[in-house]
């Protein structure tokens, strides 16, 4: 099963480049609700630490986050893990360090200042840009205005993925492939790595397919932008600042200018 899973991810989220994006003509996106869409959304703590728990516990055995280090489990923009928690949860993982065995190297716990493993197989993509490198919507044409207001769509298209299988298979080049409605061409190498129920949340959500697709999107799409809500909140703090600006700039131009339109208003015509 693991070996199959393994053709996962690369293979269903990216064989290559344009194709993938979702909103192709043979794909089909849904457009979910997630809380940080739009200009004032933010990232659901709940929902990125069931997002982490089914990453854990499906995707970890084959994908890696190579480019995410355990501290940020805890930031408040993210999971909002305890310190204690994040230490536990690392410890759960091993990571090569050359200094160990006289600078032979060897494997130890991994520590909060670590990085996630990488991909266990060659085969399968790290998950770490997933988010941004999927696009569920597209513009100018179409869904241009979800583009705009609610982003590139990439939790969208992820989640439309892993809810997308039919249960139809076929086999090509003795390769079997199965038939999911979202992926362009209709026909990937990735046998359905979630079906609901895969994982028991601890806070007593029920594990629907469409909920855990939802939550471990969400966490890929957090994994690639973990600064998200600062980035919005810098944004609103600039339009805020700009928009005063302009304010005082137009009452200074019309009292520099008003005495001399006046004076220019009242002289007689020549």
């Amino acid at each position: 099963m693991i070996k199959q899973l393994t053709l996962s991810l690369a293979v269903a989220l990216g064989l290559a480049g344009a194709a993938h994006a979702a909103g192709s003509e043979d794909s089909h996106v849904t457009d979910y609700a997630f809380p940080f869409e739009g200009p004032f959304g933010t990232y659901d703590q709940f929902q990125l630490q069931r997002g982490l728990q089914v990453y854990t516990q499906v995707c970890s055995a084959c994908h890696g986050l190579q480019y995410v280090a355990f501290r940020s489990l805890g930031a408040e923009d993210g999971p909002g893990l305890p310190e204690d928690q994040v230490r536990a949860y690392a410890a759960q993982f091993e990571v090569w360090d050359e200094a160990l065995l006289d600078g032979e190297g060897d494997f130890r716990p991994a520590i909060p200042t670590d990085h996630f493993p990488e991909s266990a197989l060659s085969n399968a993509p790290d998950l770490s840009l997933m988010g941004k490198a999927r696009a569920g919507f597209h513009g100018p044409y179409g869904l241009g205005i979800n583009q705009l207001v609610k982003g590139m769509g990439g939790a969208e298209y992820l989640t439309s993925l892993l809810m997308g299988y039919t249960g139809e298979t076929m086999t090509q080049a003795g390769a079997t492939l199965y038939e999911n409605e979202t992926f362009p061409g209709g026909w990937i190498a990735m046998p359905q790595p979630l079906y609901g129920d895969d994982v028991v949340y601890e806070d007593g959500t029920e594990a629907t397919l469409e909920q855990v697709s939802k939550d471990v999107s969400a966490f890929m799409m957090w994994t690639a932008e973990p600064k998200l809500a600062a980035r919005k909140r810098a944004g609103l703090t600039g339009v805020v600042i700009l928009s005063v600006l302009a304010v005082l700039l137009y009452l200074t131009n019309k009292r520099i200018w008003a005495p001399h339109k006046r004076k220019i208003k009242d002289e007689p015509a020549a």
